[in-house]
C-alpha cells in the first residue's frame, strides 16, 4: 500500500508532480480540489461563493478523512487543507507527506501566467495585492506545511525524493 500526500500553497506544482509520479510509479492521482468538484457537482469558486471558506473547509475536511483511506494513490491536497482542522495529522498518519517549497515570487509569476480567476481567494487581485496575499499567507501557512515528513523544492523536477519513497 502506497499513498502520498503533496502539501504547499497553490500554484507550487502539486498537481503537476502528483501526475508526473503516479504515472511513473503506476498509482491513482487524486487532486483533492478536483475530487470535491465532482463529488458536489459545483466548482471549489462556486462552494465557497455558497457556503463560505468555512463551510468549503468542512467538505474539504470530509473528502481528506475518505481519499486518506484509499490505496495506491497520490493525493495532491489544496493549498489551506494543511491548516485547517487535524488535517496535517490526518495525512501524516495515512501516509508520506511532501511539502513542496516555493517563494513567493515563483508563485505570483505562475499564477499571473496562468490567471487567478479559478482560485477564489487570489481573484481580482492586482499583481501588488497578489504578491502581498502570497507574502502574507504562506507565512502563516508554512508551519503548517512544514509538518511534511519530507521537503522538496518545487521546481526541482528529479524524482530522487519519489524513488526513495516508493522503492
Amino acid at each position: 500500500m502506497k499513498r502520498i500526500f503533496l502539501v504547499g500553497f497553490m500554484a507550487s506544482g502539486k498537481t503537476t508532480t502528483g501526475r508526473r509520479i503516479a504515472k511513473k510509479y503506476n498509482l491513482e492521482f487524486i487532486d483533492l480540489d478536483v475530487y470535491i468538484e465532482n463529488r458536489y457537482h459545483k466548482s471549489v469558486s462556486q462552494i465557497f461563493a455558497e457556503k463560505g471558506e468555512e463551510g468549503f473547509r468542512n467538505i474539504e475536511h470530509n473528502m481528506l478523512q475518505e481519499v486518506a483511506g484509499f490505496e495506491d494513490v497520490v493525493i495532491a491536497a489544496g493549498g489551506g487543507t494543511p491548516c485547517f482542522f487535524n488535517n496535517m495529522d490526518i495525512m501524516n498518519e495515512a501516509g508520506e507527506t511532501v511539502y513542496l517549497k516555493a517563494t513567493p515570487e515563483m508563485l505570483c509569476s505562475y499564477l499571473n501566467m496562468n490567471g487567478t480567476a479559478k482560485r477564489p481567494l487570489v481573484a481580482n487581485k492586482t499583481p501588488e495585492e497578489l504578491f502581498e496575499y502570497v507574502s502574507t499567507t504562506l507565512a502563516k501557512r508554512e508551519p503548517f506545511y512544514e509538518m511534511a515528513k519530507h521537503s522538496m523544492a518545487s521546481d526541482d523536477l528529479s524524482d530522487k525524493l519519489f524513488d526513495e519513497l516508493l522503492n
